[in-house]
């Protein structure tokens, strides 16, 4: 049971001065060294983006074969401060990210090793600016989207897991969370029948999904309407991306407070660490390569999805 590190993980996060480096001691402070945090001022202010990499028994950080996960925590800010007093719905991506990072840090001090390695990224600033958005307000972040796709978008990743508050809608009316189709190279295909059935085992429900459009693939900066951040790593990477979105029935602001709902938190938590321990065994596929090839030899590249114009084509 990971409660204990949502639970902790929220309490360092909830604070007007928390910062990366505070997530760098706590994991320090439970003698797990192998976190990076990089201060990055933008326009609106500045964040810190931390990396923290699980290393596995048979990881490729240590010469070995099995394929790396990762995981996104995205988010614009945890905190909307001096505007809102508090931590902010759209930080609970964060706060899923890096309390996986605990209890898989966690996990291996008491000798449950994964197979392979998983790198978890996400940023903190607990005074993120907020951003006008129908039907109700987006978060903003002091730094744009190609920055953040910078430093979390690692190219080790052989697949991605993104997680984000994704309340701030009329299109899935549930409260938990969900998980979109696989996006591969600009082809949204069908959703991965594993992940569904890790859903399952871990929710112990029926699995919910979280549909998306075109729109929602496509780099932000295109005046295109999106339904939040949570693809956005796809534009940059030839890996599966996949998101994992924390849900409501009702329609929440990305920047109210008070909106954070830790058991389903930490129902993402157990998610993302069983799909960990399959996908580094090779018993969790994000998408049918068979699929996927198929439809690249019918209807060619779909790269051009993932660029600002849709004329230049992306490597």
């Amino acid at each position: 049971m990971s409660f204990k590190h949502v639970i902790e993980m929220y309490d360092l996060m909830d604070s007007a001065f928390v910062s990366g480096t505070d997530l760098k001691e706590y994991f320090e402070q439970r003698h797990f060294s192998n976190v990076e945090v990089t201060t990055i001022t933008g326009n609106k202010g500045k964040t810190d983006f931390v990396k923290v990499t699980i290393k596995g028994k048979n990881g490729k950080s240590s010469g070995g074969a099995a394929p790396t996960l990762g995981v996104i925590g995205r988010l614009g800010g945890i905190g909307a401060r001096p505007e809102q007093i508090g931590f902010v719905s759209d930080g609970d991506g964060a706060l899923a990210c890096m309390a996986t990072a605990a209890k898989l840090a966690d996990m291996q001090q008491r000798g449950d090793i994964l197979e392979g390695d998983i790198i978890l990224t996400t940023h903190i600033c607990p005074d993120a600016p907020t951003l006008p958005h129908d039907p109700v307000p987006f978060m903003n972040s002091p730094v744009d989207m190609m920055t953040m796709n910078q430093y979390e978008v690692v190219k080790e990743m052989d697949a991605i897991l993104s997680i984000d508050t994704t309340k701030g809608n009329m299109i899935l009316n549930h409260t938990g969370y969900a998980i979109t189709p696989t996006v591969k190279e600009g082809y949204i295909l069908r959703i991965s029948t594993d992940l569904l059935e890790v859903m399952k085992q871990t929710s112990g429900n029926m699995p919910v999904t979280l549909p998306i459009t075109t729109q929602d693939i496509t780099p932000y900066g295109n005046n295109v309407h999106h339904i939040n951040s949570i693809m956005q790593p796809c534009v940059v990477t030839d890996s599966p991306v996949v998101g994992v979105a924390l849900t409501t029935q009702v329609p929440v602001a990305g920047c109210a407070t008070g909106a954070t709902h830790l058991v389903h938190v930490e129902q993402v938590v157990r998610f993302v660490i069983e799909v960990a321990k399959l996908y580094g065994v090779g018993k969790c596929d994000f998408f049918d390569q068979k699929d996927f090839e198929l439809m690249s030899s019918l209807y060619g590249s779909m790269k051009h999805l993932l660029t600002l114009d849709g004329k230049v084509s992306v490597s």
